[in-house]
């Protein structure tokens, strides 16, 4: 039985009683959401069961930004119960493609949600991942447009309070990565990078490696800095800046600006039972998100809401406006490729809403 949240809160209990009444910055920017999820699980120990679907997900959409379509990103939700380990991930695949179908039948709305999918294969897996992508080519071929496939990896024990699947250690450098990766590349899809900004000279040299591949970093190559003091801060943030104009300068990458409602950002938001406003996120995260944009380009970065994970820091409606905020001095152009282009070349996103956006 899922539980019940009090009045004026998100699927994390986040309190959105001030963020649902704020004022909607540049409410004309069509929006592609490039990374969103859905889930339904159960309860399990002290954990409570958590929900959002398409609803859900509409509900947000529907606060006042212009969500013209999203990207959906696995979570391992939904994956077949039997058959083959390397095919059980099609079952995601599949709802997502469902719900795309159902978004774009327009009978709930303007919507796109689900309008690109990126699955989940464990490349481990080495050739077999082959059967699974063209499987999932066929059951999707107008959305699936990659796989991603986590691989945070700490020595500490914090971070994994929030991360429900927990990546094994060197998923990267195991034997059959890199075969399963040339599939992907093969078949011309992209592959998410998620995982803490200390493992970034992964992604570095997987782009170097496989030069024809689109990858995209996840959530500004998200910093783990839990439980540090502000010198430690400072010290992690001269780090991670130093990696990303790193990665940066590999052409092949893209990066997607969000994510930092998580807590291994260590903001501590999460923490809060006030309602938090855009102007006082806009401010905690303005130094990632414009090293990011500086180091990346606009052309080469995509904004995420990352939904509901987000949630247990910011509400919908004030995290799109602290990231309206933080940008609102750029050119009209770049606007466009951060809100919606960048996401629609990389994904292959085609909709009629996106050539009226500002």
């Amino acid at each position: 039985m899922t539980v019940a949240l009090p009045t004026g809160t998100n699927v994390y209990g986040r309190q959105l009683l001030v963020g649902r009444d704020e004022p909607i910055i540049d409410p004309d920017i069509g929006i592609l959401d490039a990374h969103m999820h859905m889930f339904d699980r159960p309860a399990a120990g002290d954990r409570p069961a958590l929900r959002y679907l398409l609803d859900e997900y509409l509900a947000d959409a529907g606060a006042g930004h212009r969500i013209i379509a999203s990207v959906y990103v696995e979570i391992m939700a939904f994956a077949r119960r039997d058959g083959p380990e390397v095919l059980r991930p099609l079952g995601e695949i599949e709802f997502a493609n469902g719900i795309g179908a159902i978004a774009a039948s327009g009978v709930y709305g303007d919507c796109r949600a689900c309008a690109g999918i990126v699955g989940y294969a464990d490349l481990r897996l080495g050739d077999q991942v082959a059967v699974l992508l063209d499987r999932a080519i066929e059951a999707a071929p107008e959305r699936f447009r990659g796989i991603r496939q986590c691989t945070n990896f700490d020595t500490t024990e914090a971070p994994y309070r929030f991360i429900t699947n927990r990546p094994p250690r060197g998923v990267m450098q195991s034997p059959g990565f890199r075969p399963g990766f040339k599939h992907l590349v093969k078949r011309g899809l992209t592959f998410d990078a998620a995982m803490f900004h200390h493992q970034l000279q992964d992604v570095i040299d997987l782009a170097d490696a496989f030069p024809d591949a689109t990858i995209v970093l996840n959530h500004c190559g998200h910093a783990l800095a839990m439980d540090l003091d502000e010198r430690g801060r400072a010290e992690l943030f001269r780090q991670w800046r130093e990696l990303m104009i790193k990665v940066a300068r590999r052409p092949n990458v893209y990066c997607k600006i969000g994510g930092m409602g998580l807590p291994m950002w260590g903001f501590r938001f999460e923490e809060r039972q006030d309602p938090i406003g855009y102007l006082e996120l806009a401010t905690t995260w303005r130094p990632w998100v414009e090293t990011s944009i500086e180091a990346f380009g606009a052309k080469r970065c995509m904004m995420e809401s990352n939904y509901p994970p987000d949630g247990r820091s910011a509400g919908f409606v004030p995290l799109w406006n602290a990231l309206k905020h933080i940008v609102r001095a750029a050119s009209r152009e770049d606007k466009a490729a951060l809100f919606h282009d960048t996401a629609a070349n990389v994904y292959r996103i085609q909709l009629p809403g996106l050539a009226q956006a500002p």
